[in-house]
């Protein structure tokens, strides 16, 4: 008996220790460093991964407004809508228990980051949930927004989740954004893509950024205010984030709310607008994620929306609530950690969560496909 009653309170000892261990950074400070060698990491190999990413820079112009063009040209109609930001080069964090243990480029420089505003985006559907503003995400959206967005036989089903999920397959067209033109088939032509059968709601996932600024939309009405002033209140000064993040909206995105001219923003870039943000703060909004929701002591975001938001959708077992998965399947790396989750956005920006090695990765402007082999580099120095 005495022996189990130990073990117990070794048990609750280890957790007590991690917990006081783990480092949260004020605002405005430098961040903390440690060695890696502090926590039996081989040095030599995580420089190594640090060299890699230098060496393989996303190749696309590091003016952004050609970049986007250039990498959306297939697109009928695709023209740039908000505000871009020529950025810099390679840049990236890798924090362990929250301590700096590797770093490299401009860490405090603000650029766009694409794709991963969507996790920054579900979070705001998320602190909803938690303040019941929402009651599920089973919810069908139309039941909160009525002004036509989800009416018809088809957007009628559609559901808070199926938004999350992009398997929604919203049908219509918002700031001049029409749904089918967002990233078409590779095979078809304008006619196949506008008159096709619509996939039932749940069923097919659908990389979308037209149904993503719908979810922008509906969710700046719940609220009842603009998404980058409950980001700032609820998440971004609770973790001590810089003054220096903007989140944009297309630059005729306005909507009304409460007599009050509202702007909606994107949930990314590929148009212009979306998060424009540093590394220290998207490593921050990451370490937000490796403790849970919970920043020092404070919990900023439920763990259960965490758990829910990283649970794979059925139609593609690598997505989540705009999360990609590290799950088996097509877009899985391979000889790491399934329970890896990550951000990611266009030109190589990724912000990875690794909850087993207590690892937060924030790498800027790596080539896309190298994102894999990166970190098994930087999973070969635990070895």
């Amino acid at each position: 008996m005495k022996k189990a009653v130990g073990i117990v309170l070794l048990c609750l000892a280890s957790l007590l220790s991690r917990a006081q261990e783990c480092y949260f950074p004020e605002r405005n400070v430098q961040w903390e460093q440690r060695s890696p060698h502090t926590y039996k990491i081989d040095g030599q190999r995580l420089n190594e991964a640090v060299s890699f990413a230098n060496a393989n820079e996303y190749s696309g112009s590091r003016d952004l407004r050609i970049a986007i063009l250039k990498g959306f040209e297939r697109e009928p109609f695709h023209e740039i809508l908000g505000p871009t930001k020529k950025r810099g080069g390679p840049a990236g964090m890798i924090l362990k228990h929250g301590y700096l243990i590797a770093q490299w480029g401009d860490t405090k420089r603000v650029d766009m980051t694409f794709s991963v505003t969507k996790s920054f985006l579900s979070t705001m559907a998320g602190l909803a949930v938690d303040k019941g503003l929402i009651s599920s995400t089973d919810d069908k959206v139309g039941t909160y927004i009525w002004d036509g967005t989800f009416d018809g036989a088809h957007n009628s089903k559609i559901t808070w989740e199926h938004l999350l999920q992009q398997n929604s397959d919203w049908s219509g067209e918002l700031w001049g954004g029409k749904d089918w033109a967002d990233r078409p088939p590779r095979t078809g032509k304008l006619d196949d893509w506008k008159f096709r059968k619509l996939n039932e709601p749940g069923t097919v996932m659908e990389y979308n950024d037209v149904r993503v600024n719908v979810l922008a939309y509906a969710l700046t009405h719940v609220w009842r205010k603009p998404m980058p002033q409950v980001l700032k209140a609820r998440i971004m000064d609770q973790i001590g984030a810089s003054v220096t993040w903007r989140w944009y909206g297309y630059g005729h995105a306005w909507t009304e709310i409460d007599g009050i001219k509202m702007k909606s923003v994107t949930g990314g870039g590929h148009s212009g607008a979306g998060l424009f943000i540093s590394t220290e703060d998207m490593a921050r909004f990451g370490l937000l994620f490796l403790n849970n929701g919970k920043w020092k002591n404070k919990e900023l975001l439920s763990e259960d929306w965490i758990k829910k938001a990283i649970e794979p959708s059925k139609p593609n077992n690598n997505y989540g609530y705009m999360w990609w998965l590290n799950k088996k399947g097509s877009r899985h790396w391979k000889g790491l950690s399934e329970n890896i989750y990550y951000a990611a956005g266009f030109g190589g920006n990724f912000i990875v969560i690794d909850k087993e090695k207590d690892l937060v990765v924030v790498t800027r402007w790596l080539e896309p496909s190298k994102i894999g082999e990166f970190m098994a580099k930087v999973e070969a120095s635990f070895n």
